[in-house]
């Protein structure tokens, strides 16, 4: 059943909690932000609430603090640029329950904005304590989930809180669900997935799921590395690994599936900067090199294959994208997709993270937000942080 959104409650001079993910990346050097997409992402939701006269306070974690104050981990560089692209003060609380946090999200003025320090600094956020959740909620009369990179975890700010406020969907989480679910449902046809990254086994649960829906399947990426040892290819994986790529390669074979692998691969000494490397055959890898990218002829063929599609599922990188030498494929095969008039939606994690780097979110259908939350999605599995929410008639 469809989730309430923030079309079914009025706002006006309420006090609004809103799970937000800003889990974003910090210069280790500087302490600023190096990708601000994710808080981005947040401004409909905001401006929405902030244009409805709302009291808005914002939760959300930053990294794996595990359940300690880190200083290093406050989300006061979150605070700062939030008021840049709000254009309006954000005060950041020192905590995220207590008196004085209470007290400050009581004096909120309509329109205003608090942010809550990092909630993962208690050790009872990820144990989804009932009073930890009950503290968060006495902040505000309604709660809004935008923060579908969490829902896949039943934390006290995800799940808890919906126990003692009205809950919905907001704009951004609302989105993800639709578009997810899109390719679980009515895919435009031809249907194909595009499936990267480092291991089978993170998204063998999503291929057993959307294989009866596919009609083409394109792997490549350290993922491919077990498929091609299944052919008989120089490479080598893991026996869990191998054991999932041959099940997963009967299934579509059964099904009549077309399955494509590389052809060809730079093959490199090393996976690093300067490491030598050369373009071979996907059957001439010289012994103790290793794949660090698709091939000129890999790129052709996906291509070629891709755009004759009408809904592209993309979720992992090509080759080793954050090393400029092996970056080739990852980007020639994102700017094939950005052209498409196909229906294109990418998973989140490191697949969002190389296309706002190429400048390409605004060319696709959808960029998820989420990593685990997409995949967990995908499987067909409930989202916990979804299921908690309202549904719609109720």
């Amino acid at each position: 059943m469809a989730k309430k959104d923030l079309l079914d409650i009025d706002a006006a001079r309420k006090r609004v909690l809103v799970r937000v993910d800003y889990n974003v990346p910090l210069d280790p050097s500087t302490g600023e932000i190096t990708d601000d997409m994710r808080l981005r992402a947040s401004l409909p939701t905001l401006e929405h609430l902030i244009n409805a006269g709302a009291r808005v306070i914002l939760l959300s974690h930053l990294g794996r603090p595990e359940g300690k104050v880190v200083a290093g981990l406050s989300l006061k560089p979150v605070a700062g640029r939030l008021s840049q692209l709000l254009k309006r003060p954000v005060a950041l609380a020192p905590d995220c329950v207590g008196p004085q946090v209470k007290a400050m999200a009581a004096s909120l003025g309509e329109g205003e904005v608090l942010l809550l320090e990092n909630v993962r600094f208690h050790p009872e956020e990820e144990k989804n304590d009932p009073d930890f959740a009950r503290a968060l909620s006495r902040l505000a009369d309604i709660f809004v989930n935008d923060a579908f990179s969490v829902c896949h975890r039943a934390h006290a700010s995800t799940v808890g809180v919906t126990r003692y406020l009205p809950s919905v969907a907001g704009f951004q989480l609302e989105k993800e669900i639709e578009h997810l679910g899109f390719l679980l449902s009515t895919p435009r046809r031809p249907f194909a997935a595009l499936l990267g990254g480092a291991k089978v086994k993170d998204k063998a649960g999503v291929l057993c799921n959307i294989l009866d829906r596919l009609d083409k399947l394109l792997i490549a990426g350290g993922m491919a590395v077990p498929f091609l040892q299944a052919q008989g290819k120089p490479f080598e994986a893991g026996p869990e690994e191998l054991a999932l790529a041959q099940e997963i390669a009967q299934k579509a074979k059964e099904k009549g599936i077309p399955f494509l692998l590389p052809v060809d691969v730079l093959a490199a000494a090393e996976l690093k900067d300067g490491a030598s490397f050369m373009t071979v055959p996907i059957d001439q890898l010289p012994p103790g090199w290793v794949m660090g990218d698709i091939g000129p002829r890999t790129i052709e063929l996906f291509a070629k294959e891709l755009e004759a599609c009408g809904t592209v599922l993309w979720n992992g990188p090509v080759g080793v994208f954050e090393i400029a030498s092996f970056s080739n494929g990852t980007r020639a095969l994102a700017q094939v997709l950005a052209g498409l008039k196909a229906v294109t939606i990418a998973g989140g994690g490191s697949t969002a993270e190389a296309i706002h780097a190429l400048g390409l979110m605004d060319k696709f259908t959808h960029v998820s937000t989420g990593g685990g939350a997409s995949l967990e999605f995908l499987e067909g599995k409930d989202l916990p942080g979804i299921a908690a929410l309202q549904d719609k008639g109720r």
